[in-house]
């Protein structure tokens, strides 16, 4: 490091480098990046929701390049470019040996929604941020991948609570310019611009590119000035309005993707439909085969040698269904295009195809149009190919071809900070010890190579043996967390009771507590999830609240779909739970749940709570997104936890069965959630040794940090979906 003061020339470099990196989302799991960031505004970091963008155009250019004196600050900006560009030019990446056949020809991953970070809240849940999280492996990995999705520019609606404990909501503008996307332009310099038609409309859009690491998604934008305010407005919200808002979605969604790919010259080797919403791009590529001569029958069997789908939920009204008359007036270029009668179109989306009162299923149609599909997890596999059969007539429901790819997370953003400090640092400390590294570890810092560690079997074993790691390290680990968690709660519940009545106003210093065992269940409020089953059990949970020598708290968080009014019920009952009963300072609900919640909870809680009524929880990634921080799943048998659990690595709720009947089952596992958890969770929590450590509780965090967080990562599950569906052509 120099003192020596800098040329305008490496100024203007430096500051440019810090703009080009806040437009790349690899900085949303990069420490050293966000710092830099965080550094330069700490305020507007927190209040602007941690987005770079908004950052830099907050701090003035004098300003930054004051701060860019500063020797430290400038070694260390220098630092993270570094490894910043060395990630984007790696060339010894997976993919390299593992998909060089993909490097040329993309696989093109269309979702109607992308969670990458809560700087852009295009997302309405963990479909959302799979699809986030599979781009970021990708990236990691070096596949060649492209992402097409929708920009919606209200994005999901932000929730908030009013007086009866009712969930409303409000929609934000979101503003290009505070954005970690770019405007996709022509050679000229201009935008580039396609269309699609829509019954008797033609309606244009334009695409924003946003950069994940290595990898582009891209956006489609129907506002512009070509449009009606209709049509401009008509991706404004994510899953918004009625069917017919939803319809014309979709269409510019499968249409519109495939003709921007036109557009920009990219020849995808594969379409992977993330869900049925992107259905319609079959149709889109028949046309094209049919264009270049092809009879509809032979150009849709070309299409499906070249589409996989992946479906997410075993719930029906998870999978979107239009009725004749709809289709029948939005469709009617299909007709016209592929030389169908409108009964050959509807028939394309039916189980059935000659029932005339079935509707029009895009499940159906991806299902039709592809060469390979698979559900999320064993289990949702499973039920997948039952649910259907239907469309296999003289297939046993074993050979359904329908098979699965586990989901995962991406480890590197889903680590709390302060949880990326400390297994760096133990690396470190692993590799002084072995004389391997000297003790800054430079060369985990640069390119791809902490996204290989963290993701390896070996890196977790290493450093969570005893002798690297104690468990009185792990312990005040825990305490870190949960002391973040709790303080985190306080000021959001603060901000939340800015709102309310002063006869609910909570002393909200005094708001939970740091030593008691610490509970979490967040996620979408839908009614299968069952978000206040453990609240079924009201009086033994007092006696549980209220134990001076073991007491148990829970923090909530999550939303209900706006049209919902069960899934807001619910909400409502756990609000008013923590407002109106004895649980009051002990069961908190956190407003607004998005990634950034996500994160601290998943971080801060001993123990996350799952009790889906099973098995309409297809994977139900957010228990994965505790491993590493040593928080441990207390789970239905249901998802991924069927296949995660091993006995010692978290909690089981009930055996691997359930009854058919609805309501016994719910009696069933409220009884076995409130047994499990008094006579296995809190005894082995509060179990300690003369020095305070909980000494089994921890030997649990170390399974699961072994086994799960190197198996369930999207690091595994792209390289499943490049050999078993990316590169396989039958």
């Amino acid at each position: 490091m120099t003192s020596q003061v800098p040329s305008a020339a490496e100024l203007a470099e430096l500051k440019a480098g810090l703009h080009r990196l806040a437009r790349n989302l690899w900085w949303t799991w990069n420490q050293d990046a966000q710092d830099l960031f965080q550094e330069l505004s700490p305020r507007s970091w927190q209040n602007l929701y941690h987005n770079a963008v908004a950052v830099l155009r907050e701090v003035s250019d004098y300003e930054l390049r004051v701060h860019l004196m500063e020797p430290e600050f400038r070694q260390r900006v220098r630092e993270v470019l570094a490894c910043f560009d060395g990630y984007l030019k790696e060339p010894n990446t997976w993919a390299r040996e593992g998909a060089p056949a993909l490097s040329g020809r993309p696989v093109a991953y269309f979702s109607a929604e992308f969670g990458f970070h809560e700087t852009l809240p295009i997302a309405a849940g963990g479909l959302g941020v799979l699809a986030g999280d599979h781009a970021k492996a990708a990236s990691d990995l070096g596949i060649g991948f492209v992402g097409i999705s929708l920009f919606y520019r209200e994005g999901y609606f932000q929730q908030a609570i009013d007086q009866h404990n009712w969930q409303t909501e409000y929609y934000s503008n979101l503003d290009p310019k505070n954005l970690p996307i770019e405007q996709v332009l022509d050679a000229k310099g201009e935008p580039v611009r396609s269309s699609v038609r829509m019954g008797f409309t033609t309606v244009h859009f334009q695409a924003w590119r946003v950069n994940v690491g290595r990898v582009p998604v891209y956006l489609l934008d129907p506002y512009v000035e070509e449009n009606e305010e209709h049509y401009k407005k008509l991706a404004a919200r994510v899953y918004g309005g009625d069917s017919t808002t939803r319809i014309m979605q979709e269409i510019l969604l499968g249409v519109g993707g495939v003709r921007l790919l036109r557009a920009l010259g990219i020849e995808p080797s594969v379409y992977h439909m993330n869900e049925g919403h992107a259905a319609f791009l079959i149709l889109e590529l028949a046309r094209e085969r049919m264009a270049e001569g092809l009879p509809f029958e032979q150009a849709l069997a070309s299409v499906r040698s070249e589409c996989v789908f992946t479906t997410h939920t075993p719930v029906e009204a998870g999978h979107d269904r239009f009725s004749n008359e709809l289709m029948g007036f939005m469709g009617q270029k299909f007709v016209q295009q592929l030389g169908l009668t409108q009964e050959q179109l509807m028939a394309l989306g039916r189980v059935h195809p000659s029932d005339s009162h079935e509707p029009f299923c895009m499940t159906v149609l991806a299902l039709k149009g592809s060469r390979a599909a698979n559900g999320v997890s064993e289990l949702h596999g499973q039920v997948s190919r039952e649910m259907w059969q239907g469309l296999f007539p003289g297939k046993a429901v074993k050979d359904v071809p329908i098979g699965h790819v586990t989901n995962g997370v991406h480890l590197p953003g889903w680590m709390k900070g302060t949880v990326r400090r400390f297994w760096y640092n133990k690396y470190c400390d692993w590799e002084r010890a072995n004389g391997s590294a000297q003790p800054s570890a430079p060369h985990i810092r640069t390119a791809d190579s902490w996204e290989r560690l963290v993701n390896s079997p070996e890196f977790w074993s290493r450093i969570t043996d005893p002798s690297v790691t104690s468990d009185e390290e792990l312990w005040s680990l825990r305490y870190k967390l949960r002391r973040q968690l709790v303080e985190f709660a306080r000021r959001r519940l603060l901000i939340q009771g800015q709102r309310i009545s002063q006869r609910d106003f909570i002393e909200f210093d005094q708001l939970l507590s740091t030593d008691a065992l610490t509970i979490g269940f967040a996620r979408r409020f839908a009614t299968y999830k069952r978000a206040p089953l453990i609240f079924d059990q009201f009086e033994n949970v007092l006696k549980l609240v209220r134990d001076p020598l073991r007491p148990v708290q829970f923090v909530f968080a999550g939303k209900a779909h706006p049209r919902d009014d069960a899934g807001k019920s619910y909400i409502q009952k756990v609000i008013h739970l923590s407002k109106h009963s004895d649980l009051k300072g002990h069961l908190v609900f956190v407003e607004n749940y998005d990634i950034h919640v996500a994160r601290q909870m998943t971080s801060g809680c001993d123990v996350w709570l799952n009790n889906p009524r099973r098995p309409l929880e297809a994977s139900g990634t957010s228990g994965m997104k505790t491993s590493t921080h040593g928080c441990l799943n207390l789970s239905i048998l249901d998802g991924w936890w069927r296949e995660g659990w091993d006995g010692v690595n978290g909690f089981a709720i009930g055996e691997d069965s359930h009854p058919t009947d609805v309501a016994e089952q719910d009696r069933r596992d409220s009884e076995n959630l409130y047994k499990v958890l008094t006579e296995q969770v809190i005894p082995c929590f509060y179990n300690r040794d003369a020095d305070g450590i909980p000494r089994q509780w921890i030997k649990r965090m170390r399974a699961a940090i072994g086994k799960l967080a190197p198996e369930y990562t999207t690091w595994r599950m792209v390289q499943e979906y490049v050999a078993k569906y990316y590169l396989t052509h039958s």
